[in-house]
């Protein structure tokens, strides 16, 4: 059989449709973004306490549920935490500690005790306001 030469094949590549899925994949990262959490999981107490005003020139360190201790983030071993911690804070920058409720007493002691020791002045625990209704008034 013979191949007719009249019509010749149309070899381009029709780029709508790919277009049309990658913005439908950016929308779905844009809107998804935000609401993935970051950071440490903790259970906050509840307590009634100031805000604070200045919370972006702070080092957070916190202690998770399985007490667990991180500084701005990174995990650290409580024997380490005085050389680590001596290396990320600077001189009177605010600490915030955010433990967990269920962490002993005693950890948080000892972590408190050791901050105190490379000489931080202002020193604060993050905790959850008890009457979420009293800001609305």
């Amino acid at each position: 059989m013979k191949r007719s030469r009249g019509k010749s094949l149309n070899q381009e590549m029709n780029l709508t449709n790919l277009i049309d899925v990658v913005f439908a994949i950016l929308i779905v990262f844009l809107i998804s973004a935000p609401l993935m959490s970051q950071g440490i999981k903790v259970d906050l107490p509840n307590a009634e306490a100031p805000t604070l005003t200045d919370q972006t020139n702070m080092l957070k360190v916190t202690i998770d549920k399985e007490e667990k201790i991180f500084i701005a983030d990174m995990q650290v071993q409580l024997d380490d935490f005085n050389e680590i911690f001596k290396s990320t804070w600077r001189d009177e920058m605010p600490v915030v500690i955010n433990a967990d409720e269920t962490v002993k007493y005693g950890i948080v002691m000892k972590v408190v005790t050791l901050v105190q020791i490379a000489g931080v002045k202002q020193l604060g625990f993050l905790t959850l306001d008890r009457d979420p209704e009293k800001k609305k008034r």
